[in-house]
Formats: C-alpha cells, structure tokens, sequence
C-alpha cells in the first residue's frame, strides 16, 4: 500500500531494485523533468535540504517526484494510485511471499521523492510499534475490539507500506469480543508490542487486553502467519526487548514503570521489578514502554498522555536505575493541515545504515491518531528528534535506504471480495460470526443479529478511512433481504450515520439514518433516525460516503449519495458533523452491515467495495 505525501517539486529519482525500466515509464519520467535545471542521481547518505530549506538530515540527494499523482511518477502496472497524494506503488511482490523485488522481471523500477511528508498514512494506526528484520520493516498497531486484531504492516523504506496480516487472527478471550452477554467496545488490544527473535527465526506479538481477556503471545515463523496462540503474561502498555544474550524482557505499567525478565520461551514471567515512578512535576503519569538496548545501555521510551515523550536510560542492566530526560515533548507540529499535532507515543528504529527514526502518531479526531515520523540522532548517549525551525517537520528527506514503492502492493481501489479470505485491511467489528459470511465472487453479508441497533449488530465489516478526504462506495445487491432487514454503509463511530437499504411490508426503500449514537459508557444512547428516503427498485444499488475527516475547519463532516445505475449519484439526507473526542479513542471506519429487525435468513452480496479521492 502506498500512503506517502510527496514533495511539491517535480524532479523525481529513481532507484532500481532490479530489471530495467520500460521506455514509456522512462519517457513519462523524463517528460515529468522537463525545464529542471538541476538533477543528478541520488547518491547515498549525502545531507539532503529539505522542503523549508533548513533541515539537513539522511538523505541520499538526488530530484524529488511531485506531489500529486501523474506528475513524474506514474501508478505501476496492476497498481492504484496513491490514496495520500503521492504516486503509486507497483503491484511487484506478493504480500504472502516476503515482498519479492517488483522491479525484476522488467518491471516498472522503484520511484521515490526526496523527500517524505507526514503524515505518514493518514489513518487510525497508534501506538506502533516498528522493527526491523534484515532489509525489511514491519509495523503492529492498537485495534481495540476489531477482528482479526493487531495488524501487522510491512516496508522496505519506512516510506511506502503495506498491510500483510494480523497477529490476532480472532479475539477469542472473552465472550464480550462475539456480542455475548455483552460488548467490548474500546476494549481488546491496546498498546502491544512486537519483536523478532534471531536465536529462533521467530516473531512475538505480546499484548494484554484491555478489560476483558488477559495476557497474551502469538508467534509466527513469517509476519503472515500463521500466527501461533500461547498464554502470556499481561502487562499493560507493554515493549519487549530480546537482549543480546537472548534473554526476553518487558517494560510496562502506567506512572509507575517495571521490567519483567520472562521464560525462556516467552510465555511467563521470571521476576519483575519497579524501575522508575513518574516524577511529581510532570502534568500526568507515563505509560507506553517501548524497549531497545543501544552501545550497552538500555532505554525504555515512554509516553505522557497526549504531550509528549520521555526517555529513560540505565547504564547498568534492564532493572535500573534509571534516569529520566525529556525526548519529545509538546513539540509544534508543521506536517498536513488538518493532520493533529504533537506528535508522541511510538517506537524508534535503526536502519540497516545506521539511522535512527522515530516514529510516533497524532491525536487527529475524527481520523484518528496517526502516524508520523522524524530522523533521530544521539549525543552523549542520550537521543533527540530532528526539528525543521523548531518543530517537527512536515517533510524530512527521504531515508538513506533503497527506495521500496515497488516492492510493496498496494490494496486496489475497487475490491471485489473474489478471494475465499479478505484482504487485511478489513476488520470486523468484534468477533464475526462465521457461519453468517462468505466471500468468493463478492462478500455476501447473512443477517446474523436480530435487533434495531446497528452498535449490536454482528459482522459489521470495517475498514479504516483514509484522509483527509475519502470516498467509500459500495455495489450492493439486495435481492435477497427479507422483510425487517436493514443493510448498508456506515461512517462508524460513536457518533454514526449510515446510508441503507430497509425492507419492511414488502416495500424497499433506501434511506439516510442519522443520530446514530452512544455514551462514554458505549451503551447505545440513540439507534438513530431515519432523515430521508426513497423508493427503489430492481435489486442493486450504490451506496456511498464521502468522508472528510480533518480536524481543522471544514473538516469532521460525512455526506451520503446513492445511485441506481452506478454513475449519476443523488445526495440523501443531512450531514454527519463527526465527533473529534477522544474518548472512544479510535477514528472513524466505513463499516458494511446488514442486520434483522423481524427474523434471520435474508442476505446480502456486497459485489466491491471501491475506495476513491475526490
């Protein structure tokens, strides 16, 4: 998947990873730097201006490609083009194969700017984590109650990334996670943590579920699976460090941190200590360890709420003592408009090269919390993240690492769900009942709940919604809803509306629901009323969303359109001003539904789910 924002300029540099460049992607590239004065090809690890002309960081020279798709950078064959602004990746690489070279074979080869934009991905993917494995990066992230949970990313560049797998394959901790005896919204996975063993070819995904379900570890011999279930120990806000002599530990806790040494197999715990309490002068308690070890040091990276990032360092072993300097703290932020600011909460990686990145995320309600990234140096043992004019920049030059953008895929932009499993971008919210959905040839959708609440509602399939605008159509065939059965597409928060097909005393009408609501508690305060309608008829329709998630002016809003034929659009109802309270923590998904209202067996079939820019 291609998420990177690309620099204004029009130069573009190309590295290959592989196989020689077709002559038309060469004329369009070469067409693209048409009246540049200067050029040259990229070098490495030379200092490389950035967009404001004032930060020197890793770069490796070289022109930059443009910002906006078709400006020297062309989407690759089986491709899509970029859903941020940028280029598009090329379809090379099978994400179940490791990512083979996509420029082999000759293929279209590698494009990538000079510089990056943050945010990174414009969507809801916090408290990452990122490692690195060889020549290849991968990246977990919080998913809450949704399922399969944790998913996992992969990159070659820390640029352009893919979703691969999840470590969670199902939430199978606690009845609450299948809508039994109760939900689990804003529970589940929380800040986990992930890490590849050498000693045992082996990743670790650890995490421990918020509220209901205990302590978990899922191991896997490759990132996409089959992700291996264990009992673990459950920490909360959990980073694990595999030491030089293989031994597993875990820094954890909230306000007061402690280091758990574990099994040798990971699964339990052989001690645990307290290493550090949160200072009394700071505005609230740290939380979020994540654990790396650097020239026999150790670090424990932790975070304070929502203003920044603290470090702690011991020079004499996991347990201390420790002591504490400020690492990013309410730093101004000079990325997107409307992409939040204040960046905390992350993990920080070395490339192969020797650079270090840190990568930490945005509260940037209604998107989400999403993530963004700066190069990091260390002195005198202690690091800092690069500013641009005293804030984090919103574009740094691009890392001193073979560009990737063609050894990632990216998701295409109409999926048509022909597959017998669904592409990893899509969750479910809460566990899905499995007897009640198929895909092959289009997702069908059987009524799975009886009830009026779209919140209780089973097998409501989502996916993250990428901003800042983004449009979600589905082609949906609802020949066989009986009567009582509502089905449609949801912008799918705490405060919801949806665009849907109801079929009631043998009449179907689509309509627009607004008022879709629910407390802090996640009770359902309100199921929602009906704004508008129609009369349909014939059995399909398009539904869509067009979702504008930013949080600044004009921002937070979500219209809803139909059509009977698939190209003319009709507007229906009012509009959904989205909520950007943090509370429920997550940004807002399209969610698919199709539920009961009188009796089960009616069904639907989704026939492609197509994500656009407008």
């Amino acid at each position: 998947m291609y998420f990177s924002s690309q620099s204004s300029s029009i130069r573009a540099r190309i590295r290959r990873t592989g196989g020689a460049a077709s002559a038309s992607v060469l004329l369009l590239l070469l067409a693209s730097c048409a009246g540049e004065s200067q050029g040259g090809d990229g070098g490495g690890g030379g200092d490389t201006t950035g967009a404001t002309g004032t930060t020197t960081g890793p770069g490796t020279g070289g022109p930059s490609t443009s910002g906006s798709s078709g400006s020297g950078a062309q989407p690759a064959s089986g491709g899509s083009t970029s859903t941020s602004g940028g280029s598009a990746a090329s379809g090379g690489g099978d994400p179940g194969t490791g990512g083979g070279d996509g420029g082999s074979g000759g293929g279209p080869p590698a494009v990538c700017p000079e510089t990056y934009s943050n945010p990174m991905i414009w969507a809801d993917l916090p408290d990452a984590e990122v490692i690195r494995v060889d020549d290849t990066y991968y990246y977990t992230a919080s998913s809450f109650h949704h399922s399969p949970g944790a998913p996992v990313l992969r990159s070659y560049d820390l640029v352009h990334w893919e979703y691969v797998s999840h470590s969670v394959p199902a939430l199978d901790f606690d009845a609450s996670y299948d809508m039994s005896g109760g939900r689990s919204y804003v529970n589940g996975i929380w800040a986990s943590t992930l890490q590849y063993r050498k000693s045992n070819e082996t990743f670790y995904w650890m995490g421990c579920m918020h509220n209901k379900g205990g302590g978990w570890v899922f191991t896997a011999k490759s990132p996409t699976g089959p992700w291996e279930k264990h009992r673990g120990g459950c920490y909360y806000d959990m980073g694990l460090l595999i030491d030089d002599d293989d031994t597993m530990y875990v820094a954890y806790g909230n306000n007061t941190i402690s280091v758990a040494q574990l099994s040798a197999d990971g699964f339990s715990q052989v001690k645990t200590q307290v290493v550090f309490q949160t200072p009394g002068n700071l505005s609230g308690p740290l939380e979020g360890s994540r654990f790396i070890k650097k020239d026999g040091n150790y670090y424990i990276f932790t975070t304070q709420y929502a203003n920044g990032e603290y470090v702690l360092r011991s020079k004499n072993g996991p347990f201390g003592p420790y002591e504490l300097k400020p690492f990013a703290v309410k730093l101004p932020y000079a990325g997107a408009p409307g992409s939040g600011g204040a960046p905390h909460q992350g993990g920080v990686v070395e490339t192969q090269n020797g650079d270090w990145y840190y990568m930490a995320f945005n509260d940037a309600f209604p998107a989400g919390r999403m993530p963004v990234m700066a190069p990091m140096t260390w002195t005198d043992g202690w690091p800092s993240v690069t500013l641009v004019d005293g804030k984090w920049g919103g574009t740094y030059p691009f890392p001193n690492l073979p560009c990737g953008s063609n050894r990632v895929t990216p998701p295409p932009s109409k999926d048509t769900f022909e597959g017998d499993t669904l592409r990893p971008e899509w969750e479910w919210n809460h566990n899905p009942d499995n007897t009640k959905w198929s895909s092959g040839g289009g997702l069908t959708l059987k009524t799975a709940t009886m009830t009026n609440d779209l919140y209780a509602a089973r097998n409501t399939l989502t996916r993250r919604i990428e901003g800042p605008i983004q449009i979600g159509t589905i082609e949906l065939d609802y020949s066989g809803m009986q009567n009582g059965d509502v089905a449609g597409l949801a912008a799918l928060r705490d405060v919801s509306a949806w665009i849907g097909v109801k079929k009631a005393n043998g009449a179907t009408r689509v309509v627009m629901t607004n008022g879709v609501n629910m407390n802090t508690s996640w009770a359902t305060t309100s199921t929602g009323n009906e704004v508008a309608g129609a009369d349909v008829s014939g059995g399909k329709i398009w539904l869509r969303v067009t979702a504008n998630v930013r949080t600044d002016g004009g921002g937070a809003q979500a219209r809803f359109s139909y059509s009977t034929d698939g190209a003319r659009f009709t507007d229906l109802g009012n509009t959904l001003n989205m909520t950007k309270d943090w509370q429920y923590f997550l940004g807002y998904r399209f969610g698919i539904f199709n539920y009961a209202t009188q009796s089960l067996g009616g069904s639907v079939k989704v026939a492609s789910f197509e994500a656009t820019k407008p």
